[in-house]
């Protein structure tokens, strides 16, 4: 699998990252374990966490399980020099934090609890899960109300870069990143890290798919010029591209059983807009799943998608969808899809 540049961190990830939220909910250890050597056979050498992980549903009593699968197996297997590994601080409102807003003694203990169970002294990516000052993401958009207090805001950022600089200082974070965040966040962060030589934020990790576009405008533009890669969650849509949720089954064992709406994926449209992606791949003979990964190849802004499974099957579908490349003519369609349905939830 190709090896390429991490934005400006110098460092090298291979074109897929393997995501983990479903360790220690659906997958067990065991699953979990499998699925990292399969990945690093195929040459991922990058892997997503969180500390709230597992979701679907996340609970108070599962919090850090994922992490500690990736803990268990390093310390069984070794390897960690062979491993970019990303997890984030979650923000307010979530289990993790007992409803708390991301702050400097938050970022610290919650640092030094992903450290312990992980099982390593540092983390190469450090996200914030979501903004302090709220976000559109998770389908808020169609509601979002932005604020206004600008100093207040700002203030808040400052003192978590300053912290995200004393941790880095201590070799416990290398890099920091963004997760569902906007244009605007992202500016302001680079702002004030350069103007006050602090961490830069190296990544954002935002929703993206052939069916959730909202990075293709603005988001683009700021990720090709600074060179801050998008590393996109949900690039199969919570497995609505897959098509193995088309006709409004749902299949036993799968996500659409925990979560029946699909965290809001599931609207009047939706199934119409997967029927024409599903058409395009039967009409070419490709894999769906495999053509909506390829798609994230063919973008013109740094971007990484992060592949979840629930079985090694579905696992092996997506690491071999980096043998695909898709043709002019798929692409002028996939294009006419979008404009047919460009926010089908």
């Amino acid at each position: 699998m190709k090896q390429i540049p991490l934005g400006h961190t110098g460092l090298s990830v291979s074109e897929l990252c393997l995501g983990t939220m479903t360790w220690g909910s659906q997958n067990t250890e065991s699953e979990g374990h499998e699925q990292i050597a399969m990945a690093l056979d195929h040459g991922v050498n990058f892997l997503d966490t969180a500390e709230m992980y597992p979701v679907a549903p996340a609970l108070p009593e599962t919090v850090g399980h994922t992490e500690a699968i990736i803990g268990s197996w390093l310390a069984a297997k070794g390897g960690r020099d062979r491993m970019i590994i990303a997890t984030k601080v979650s923000g307010a409102g979530s289990v993790a934090a007992e409803g708390a807003p991301i702050s400097p003694e938050r970022m610290r203990q919650a640092v030094d609890d992903s450290l312990r169970r992980l099982g390593t002294d540092y983390i190469d990516l450090y996200q914030m899960h979501w903004p302090n000052r709220g976000t559109y993401h998770f389908r808020k958009n169609w509601g979002f109300e932005p604020r206004s207090d600008k100093a207040a805001v700002e203030a808040d950022m400052m003192a978590i870069l300053e912290e995200a600089g004393r941790l880095r200082d201590a070799g416990k974070v290398r890099h920091f990143g963004l997760s569902n965040d906007s244009v605007w966040g992202a500016a302001g962060w680079l702002r004030m890290a350069e103007a006050n030589n602090l961490p830069r934020m190296m990544t954002v990790q935002n929703e993206y798919s052939l069916l959730c576009r909202h990075f293709d405008t603005d988001w683009a533009e700021f990720a090709a010029m600074e060179n801050m890669p998008l590393l996109g969650y949900s690039p199969l849509a919570t497995g609505l591209l897959t098509g193995k949720y088309a006709g409004d089954v749902v299949p036993a064992g799968s996500r659409r059983e925990r979560s029946a709406e699909l965290g809001g994926r599931i609207s009047p449209f939706v199934f119409e807009a997967v029927a024409g992606y599903l058409g395009i791949a039967k009409t070419h003979g490709l894999d769906p799943s495999q053509m909506a990964l390829a798609f994230y190849r063919s973008r013109p802004f740094p971007c990484v998608p992060i592949i979840g499974a629930t079985n090694l099957n579905q696992l092996k579908t997506a690491l071999t969808s980096v043998n695909v490349t898709l043709s002019d003519e798929v692409l002028a369609e996939i294009d006419q899809a979008h404009r047919a349905w460009p926010a089908p939830f």
